[in-house]
């Protein structure tokens, strides 16, 4: 019967993901991947909600508590570092959740599921610190050939370098050190191991954000400014924000017959011959985009300002009440929404895609600004971190 139970879920499961991909071919946006996952988990745990009527157990509802927090917050408001916490938390329930289901029903499909995740986290636990470090030095290398040699640009080669010397100094140095010494420089990997938790909350809101599907009923799209080629035209990256914008601006149309206003938003720099958002009109204009569709916001010089510029400008225009997205590159969108929110506009961003090779580098940069912007907080764990281990430091020395 367990063999069975598994083959009809699965045939639910492929039946279910086809169908899925056939209805999302009839929209306007076709993205599938994001239904199709939708689709996935509810098959997975009616599957598990069955197994567990049958047993009489109902510890299926942790988890689900879990993901019902998560969904509250998400839906609530998208721009929330906190979602990542709890998206996390409740894979971790998850994962407790089906390492105690699988002992308790020895059930096909669940130790299947759960030796593809052990099988995983074995491999990131032997493997997981080297070929990180395999990939940040690639990473670094590959940047350096492609793009300026700027600090901004070699992210990754000083993480890699860092990273090594980490490395090094565990090797061949703690090793040597008297113990009450080696305890204080314990506090080195400790205090690396919480900024790397806060590195994969960020990249798992950031990888959550990017499944935004605004309708297509928006006033405005605000297309965030950036550095322009000799003063006055657009770069790739600017062209990508624009070009993602223009592709909702049109597909709005097709939908409604209603063309949202493209707000640019950007100031000019003290090396630029025009200002961002008369370069980036420019550029609109030449993808066929009409002039009367375009308005500027031209005294801004960094993402807050941007949001809060054009909030002023939309304010003014359309005093009762508007919708609003903005548009960015992939990996800044959140980050972008945050200040968004700061600038009291409920908008969230559509992701323009970014070539795989900057990603690593674009990441890091979000992070850092991540960092800054809750600076007190992550000094004052920090801070506390520092002083258990100088406590620790200090039985070590004078308790024999």
């Amino acid at each position: 019967m367990n063999f069975i139970e598994a083959l009809i879920f699965f045939v639910i499961l492929i039946g279910g993901n086809w169908l899925m991909v056939l209805w999302r071919k009839r929209k306007d946006d076709p993205d599938t991947f994001f239904f199709c996952c939708v689709w996935s988990f509810f098959c997975l745990f009616l599957y598990l909600g069955v197994i567990e009527y049958q047993t009489g157990s109902f510890f299926i509802i942790v988890p689900l508590i879990f993901l019902s927090f998560f969904l509250f917050s998400y839906f609530k408001d998208k721009r929330r570092l906190i979602n990542g916490w709890l998206f996390n938390i409740f894979l971790l329930s998850f994962g407790g959740y089906l390492l105690f289901n699988l002992f308790q029903t020895q059930n096909i499909l669940v130790g299947g599921l759960f030796a593809v995740i052990a099988v995983a986290f074995l491999l990131v636990s032997i493997f997981g610190i080297y070929a990180l470090l395999i990939f940040l030095y690639w990473n670094a290398i590959v940047v350096m050939k492609k793009e300026a040699h700027s600090l901004a640009n070699l992210l990754t080669l000083v993480a890699a370098i860092g990273l090594t010397l980490l490395l090094l100094f565990n090797w061949f140095v703690v090793e040597t050190l008297p113990d009450w010494l080696a305890v204080l420089f314990a506090y080195l990997p400790f205090v690396g191991t919480y900024f790397f938790i806060v590195f994969y909350n960020f990249l798992t809101i950031s990888f959550l954000y990017q499944f935004n599907h605004p309708r297509y009923n928006q006033d405005y799209i605000i297309v965030l400014g950036a550095g322009l080629i000799n003063g006055e035209r657009v770069s790739p990256l600017l062209a990508q924000r624009i070009d993602k914008a223009i592709d909702f601006y049109r597909l709005q149309i097709a939908a409604k017959g209603k063309a949202p206003k493209l707000l640019m938003s950007g100031g000019q720099g003290l090396d630029e011959k025009i200002s961002e958002a008369a370069a980036m009109k420019n550029y609109a204009v030449s993808q066929g985009i009409p002039e009367d569709d375009i308005l500027l916001e031209t005294n801004s010089t960094t993402t807050f300002e941007n949001m809060k510029f054009s909030k002023e400008i939309m304010d003014k225009l359309t005093p009762n009440g508007y919708k609003v997205i903005f548009s960015s590159n992939n990996y800044h969108i959140f980050r972008a929404g945050i200040y968004a929110r700061m600038a009291a506009l409920n908008a969230d961003g559509i992701g323009a895609p970014t070539a795989f090779y900057y990603l690593p580098n674009a990441f890091l940069r979000e992070y850092i600004a991540i960092i800054m912007m809750n600076k007190r907080r992550h000094l004052l764990v920090a801070g506390t971190i520092a002083l258990l281990f100088l406590l620790l430091m200090i039985l070590t020395l004078f308790v024999k």
